[in-house]
């Protein structure tokens, strides 16, 4: 089914084509690798990336030491067939360093304008668990631990409650965010990821998708 697109591909005088990897669910690129033919009907075939590295002139198997595996959702090349973009679900983070992505280190940012995300909010509240930021909010809640984190949570939740029977949108909107960010401090204090989430939320989705093509037939 893909031969026709490979047989398309210019891959440069070394055999090698760029592939950008993307992450599935919030689109952030994760990585830059190389692919040659074999590399990439490797991760055609087991639905997992498969690289070559150039440093080491030799594939590899991203995750293969580490368990940080990228499991294939999707692979488009451009419009030039120079180029691949790979869209994974990973296991894990993708750089070597530990960070979610390898591009991490800032040239330039506009200020004015925000790049908000929940994975982003989950990782300042990791952050505040380990560096224990003194007068931060999340801090407090970390150092009196699960029962006063269980306890906010049951607060918010009623308050979406009363906001929402009182039919305000605003004010539903505010304590839907409070709850929010009370859930993603309970979901690091007890090691949950937003990964972890999504892989949930997205098996329902799968079970929902064939109940109802079974209910269509």
């Amino acid at each position: 089914m893909y031969e026709e697109i490979i047989a398309k591909l210019k891959f440069d005088d070394k055999g090698l084509i760029p592939a950008v990897v993307q992450d599935f669910y919030t689109g952030e690129v994760l990585t830059v690798a190389y692919m040659n033919e074999e590399s990439l009907r490797i991760t055609l075939e087991e639905k997992m990336t498969c690289f070559f590295s150039r440093s080491r002139q030799e594939l590899w198997r991203k995750g293969e030491t580490s368990g940080n595996r990228q499991h294939i959702v999707s692979i488009k090349a451009d419009c030039d067939f120079d180029a691949l973009v790979v869209k994974v679900i990973k296991d894990g983070p993708a750089c070597h360093t530990g960070h979610e992505s390898c591009f991490y280190n800032w040239l330039y940012h506009d200020e004015s304008k925000t790049d908000f995300s929940i994975d982003a909010l989950y990782e300042l509240i990791k952050g505040r668990k380990t560096e224990m930021k003194e007068g931060s909010y999340t801090t407090y809640l970390f150092q009196k631990g699960l029962d006063k984190i269980l306890k906010k949570v049951g607060e918010e939740c009623t308050e979406v409650i009363i906001g929402a029977a009182k039919h305000s949108k605003e004010e539903t909107i505010f304590e839907i965010s409070d709850v929010t960010y009370h859930i993603l401090v309970l979901m690091v204090e007890m090691g949950i990821s937003v990964d972890d989430i999504r892989k949930e939320l997205d098996s329902r989705h799968v079970v929902d998708h064939k109940v109802k093509q079974e209910t269509m037939q």
